[in-house]
């Protein structure tokens, strides 16, 4: 048994529930998040807003936080989402670049990146969400477009590809382990 590698947890891409899907293979788990806690929380953002939009129609389907029919969860269901769980969200100032982020240490539960993607032959224009994290000794890219996840090499590895996030747009957020964590 000890020579078995662990299975690492997967989700595939499903419409547009990156996020979801990012929340599950960050914790590794199965519907450590659904559909109905992250539309929970949606609405809980919606009714504590204190500069509530106006109503049309259409918001019927498009939420200020969410798409009900295809997800689509913003940033801030990230961020009430993990904190419900013990975890800060760091915003990475992009100036300082991949080296300051110290993947080896304790505090880094994983990285959750919010990327620039073209689909559809570019007709259709989004952003997508994805999940680094370290389990057991080693990194992977848990991108929920990916058929399987996808081992670093190395830390060498990781930077690069946080510095090709960086320097194409890409937001990265560090979740950190506890409450009010420095990086």
């Amino acid at each position: 048994m000890d020579n078995e590698k662990k299975l690492i947890y997967h989700e595939r891409q499903r419409l547009q529930f990156c996020l979801l899907h990012s929340l599950n293979n960050l914790f590794q788990e199965k519907d450590a998040f659904t559909r109905e806690n992250l539309n929970a929380i949606a609405e809980k953002l919606d009714l504590e807003d204190p500069n509530k939009t106006t109503r049309t129609p259409l918001s019927v389907i498009f939420k200020p936080h969410h798409n009900v029919l295809t997800g689509n969860y913003d940033i801030n269901v990230l961020i009430s989402a993990l904190e419900e769980r013990g975890k800060t969200v760091i915003w990475h100032d992009r100036r300082s670049g991949a080296s300051s982020i110290d993947l080896d240490g304790d505090k880094l539960f994983g990285i959750i990146i919010n990327v620039r993607v073209r689909r559809y032959g570019g007709l259709w224009r989004g952003r997508h969400w994805i999940t680094l994290r370290k389990i057991e000794t080693v990194w992977y890219n848990l991108d929920s477009d990916f058929s399987a996840p996808y081992p670093f090499k190395n830390t060498d590895e990781i930077r690069e590809f946080l510095d090709s996030v960086i320097s194409t747009g890409g937001e990265l957020l560090l979740v950190m382990n506890g409450e009010n964590n420095e990086i």
